[in-house]
């Protein structure tokens, strides 16, 4: 059976030193024989900061159709409150100069808040992606370690055979 020199440099065609702390990190839980994978989710939420979470809570609430919906009725409210209601009194009459200062300022600030949102999501689909590099890895070497044994078992069967049909040749040889 191969040491662990010759399997990494078998499998990996290059020389331990020269691995990567993931290769290393997936080829220590191999040997230990312990689980890899792990619940991405869990994983990056926990190492979310505040501003993060309230950045995604924002974009999740914004991006959704409750909350056009919802826009859209108060727009309607406020146009009617400010041309039929209080025609005479209206607090922004049309041209709704101060519906526009407040929609432009909720558009700069919502806008910055779900980049950052969608940058966050970047970041965790990477952190997904190594997680899968990771577990992809650790199956490649347990198959590339279970076809290892299963050669190591066919060729002693095999020598075994051999033995048993020269030892049977032998003595059908000398009974004729």
């Amino acid at each position: 059976m191969y040491n662990l020199s010759n399997f990494v440099h078998h499998h990996f065609d290059k020389p331990a030193d020269e691995l990567g702390a993931i290769e290393k990190r997936v080829l220590a839980k191999a040997h230990e024989r312990k689980i890899i994978s792990t619940d991405v989710n869990a994983a990056f939420s926990a190492e979310a900061s505040f501003g993060a979470r309230v950045a995604d809570g924002i974009a999740r609430i914004g991006g959704s159709w409750s909350f056009i919906l919802a826009f859209l009725a108060f727009l309607v409210v406020w146009t009617l409150i400010n041309t039929l209601i209080l025609a005479s009194g209206a607090f922004d009459p049309y041209p709704f100069v101060f519906l526009n200062l407040i929609l432009s300022m909720l558009a700069a600030i919502q806008a910055p808040i779900i980049m950052m949102s969608q940058n966050r999501q970047a970041e965790r689909d990477r952190f997904e992606a190594a997680k899968d590099y990771e577990v992809n890895l650790k199956a490649e070497l347990e198959v590339l370690s279970l076809h290892q044994k299963i050669d190591m078992s066919v060729l002693t069967e095999l020598t075994a055979l051999r033995e048993d049909v020269a030892r049977l040749t032998a003595a059908l040889s000398a009974k004729s």
